[in-house]
């Protein structure tokens, strides 16, 4: 396979670890490659979903002085509305949800913003249908 079209996104995070364990359990990503920088002796990993030639790459740094804020985000599908609120529910008792769960109907779905460990969004979301749409207009 010949890597083409889009294959990453890379954010700086201060803790690898807290970031790998917020995308583990709310974006059900694993780590498909880890390194340590021989320059500067700092973490850099790549996380995936496996459904698809995609990663996130966290790159560890002292400090994280930008970050991915709404409207900026990553965006993960859900299988389900109940998976939804479900995490919802957890991400409300560890003070990262932002805002949501919201149905803003077709095309944009049900919905919410989560805060990662250094103050990135990542939306998850039900009913976005973006895989259908890029499927439809290709044909």
């Amino acid at each position: 396979m010949v890597d083409v079209g889009l294959t990453h996104v890379a954010l700086p995070v201060k803790d690898v670890n807290a970031s790998i364990a917020f995308y583990e359990k709310y974006a059900k990503m694993k780590v498909v490659h880890r390194r340590t920088d021989p320059v500067d002796g700092h973490s850099v990993v790549w996380l995936g979903d496996y459904t698809r030639p995609f990663v996130i790459v966290f790159i560890e740094v002292e400090n994280v002085d930008t970050h991915l804020k709404p409207l900026a985000h990553l965006g993960v599908g859900c299988e389900s509305r109940d998976e939804v609120d479900r995490l919802a529910k957890e991400a409300r008792a560890e003070d990262c949800l932002i805002d949501g769960p919201a149905d803003d109907g077709h095309p944009v779905g049900y919905w919410l913003f989560l805060r990662d460990p250094d103050g990135h969004t990542l939306e998850l979301s039900f009913g976005q249908e973006i895989g259908l749409v890029v499927q439809e207009s290709k044909d």
